[in-house]
């Protein structure tokens, strides 16, 4: 059992001796030991915030905008098509897969774009995304996946996957030109990875 004095050193507020400028200077004393004079309880409020509802992005109708195919991701790309650099995006999306918001993620130099997944998820965990859509441009306006393209995509879904953020698409745009078929290549129509992979 703890004694009387032992009590005591474990109080919250605990009363403090003055220092010893009491023998030198009796009314400054006075105002030190004032200050430390052992303070009331006091009452403890906590704030607690609760996370906010994201409402889906409209068009101009007034209707959710849904990202259920590469096209219309690449629709909501076309911004990027002409871009000189290379622009890496994310799309947040809630339950029904419409987007929650656009997010640039890293704008890189003339061919590359640094990602990481610590970037692309941390929007996604703040807007309470229930999925995500990622899409880069290639300014050569060839959207042929690169290898790196299909590693960083492949870090990715890995990342999705601990967080419970599913990784849906990597939409790559480019520019239409006569020797190419579509301006766009999604990786998961292309076949070039497993999406639904556990």
């Amino acid at each position: 059992m703890q004694n009387a004095e032992s009590v005591s050193q474990l109080s919250l507020f605990k009363a403090q001796e003055p220092p010893a400028v009491e023998q030198a200077c009796p009314e400054r004393s006075r105002r030190v030991s004032s200050s430390v004079r052992a303070k009331p309880s006091e009452k403890w409020a906590f704030r607690v915030e609760l996370p906010q509802v994201r409402e889906p992005q409209t068009n101009a109708a007034g209707i959710a905008i849904p990202a259920r195919t590469p096209e219309s991701i690449a629709e909501q790309c076309a911004d990027l098509a002409t871009s000189a650099q290379e622009a890496f995006v994310a799309f947040d999306l809630n339950s029904k897969n419409n987007i929650i918001d656009r997010r640039l993620v890293t704008l890189g130099i003339l061919d590359s774009s640094l990602v990481h997944p610590r970037e692309v998820f941390r929007g996604a965990i703040l807007n309470n995304a229930a999925a995500i859509v990622v899409a880069h441009n290639h300014p050569s306006g060839d959207p042929t996946p690169s290898a790196e393209d299909v590693r960083i995509t492949r870090q990715l879904l890995e990342a999705g996957k601990i967080l419970g953020i599913s990784v849906l698409d990597h939409v790559v745009i480019g520019r239409p030109a006569p020797d190419r078929r579509q301006s766009h290549v999604s990786l998961r129509e292309a076949g070039l990875i497993d999406f639904t992979a556990k």
